[in-house]
């Protein structure tokens, strides 16, 4: 975006409606109910239509179409259904459409329209304006469109079945480990699937549902402490419970653990019984929850 754009934005934005005056206009919150969530949202350190999403006061779709009025763009939905080339999927890599939330949808000319949740993420387009000589046009969709979008098109694979049976991830670049782990919980009736390293998990968690995490704490690409990040950065999995396990087992290392948000702590070496007892109390802490 070229500094006379960034200004007009810049100017629209002073006179930009508040996303709790557009929901008020359309009847779907009163006044006091969005002074209350803004204050809460405040409380928390949360933005506003995180709240929105997490107390569930507002359908994706009419979160996604209050955000598109804000900022005076175009709301689209159920786009994952058509065909997208490598060549344009290539021109925002998968890495940038996961950790953004962003997914390309036509180019032309040099035009190259994309698919946002967050239509505040300048950065993110002005890079790749910069980095292929091209004007973004930015179009607003719900986390789970676009989310749904990437798992088809970028890691090639379906939304997950149900299944009966409770699924667990578990995330250690120690084979042996994550082995020992695995085998323990199939033993118990879970459905357990292995990630090598944070960044082989994330993909994992974009990919298919589960009902609880097991990461190692130290690994290359992304530590446990991102994989809990990456977690709680999505309303659609901000509420898997996740329990860290790690060799430097000290009452400062699990209070730190704890306080970080993880549900449990876990020292090596591993003990059967213990990581019995910690899955199925975590499992069903999350389900009464």
């Amino acid at each position: 975006m070229n500094p006379s754009n960034q200004a007009a934005q810049q100017s629209k934005g002073s006179s930009r409606k508040k996303l709790g005056e557009i929901f008020v206009e359309q009847g779907i919150l009163s006044a006091l109910t969005v002074a209350r969530l803004v204050a809460y949202a405040r409380k928390k350190g949360k933005r506003f239509g995180t709240v929105l999403e997490e107390l569930e006061l507002v359908t994706p779709d009419e979160l996604a179409e209050a955000l598109a009025r804000q900022h005076n763009l175009k709301f689209l939905g159920d786009f994952h259904r058509h065909r997208f080339s490598d060549e344009l999927l290539r021109m925002v890599p998968s890495k940038v459409a996961m950790a953004n939330l962003v997914f390309p949808l036509k180019l032309q000319g040099n035009r190259l329209a994309i698919a946002t949740s967050d239509p505040t993420l300048r950065d993110v387009l002005q890079a790749i304006e910069k980095e292929h000589s091209v004007t973004v046009m930015p179009y607003v969709s719900t986390r789970r469109e676009i989310m749904t979008a990437i798992k088809l098109h970028y890691l090639k694979s379906t939304p997950a079945e149900a299944q009966d049976r409770k699924s667990v991830l578990v995330v250690d670049d120690d084979k042996a480990v994550s082995s020992f782990i695995s085998a323990s919980l199939r033993r118990k009736g879970y459905h357990a699937v292995c990630a090598g390293d944070g960044m082989e998990a994330f993909r994992e968690i974009m990919s298919n549902r589960f009902d609880l995490v097991i990461t190692d704490k130290e690994m290359p690409k992304l530590n446990g402490y991102a994989v809990l990040e990456s977690l709680r950065t999505f309303p659609e999995t901000e509420k898997i419970p996740v329990i860290l396990i790690t060799s430097t087992a000290t009452v400062d290392e699990e209070a730190t653990a704890l306080k970080r948000g993880f549900f449990d702590f876990i020292p090596k070496p591993l003990r059967e019984a213990t990581l019995a007892v910690k899955v199925e109390r975590a499992l069903a802490m999350a389900e009464a929850y």
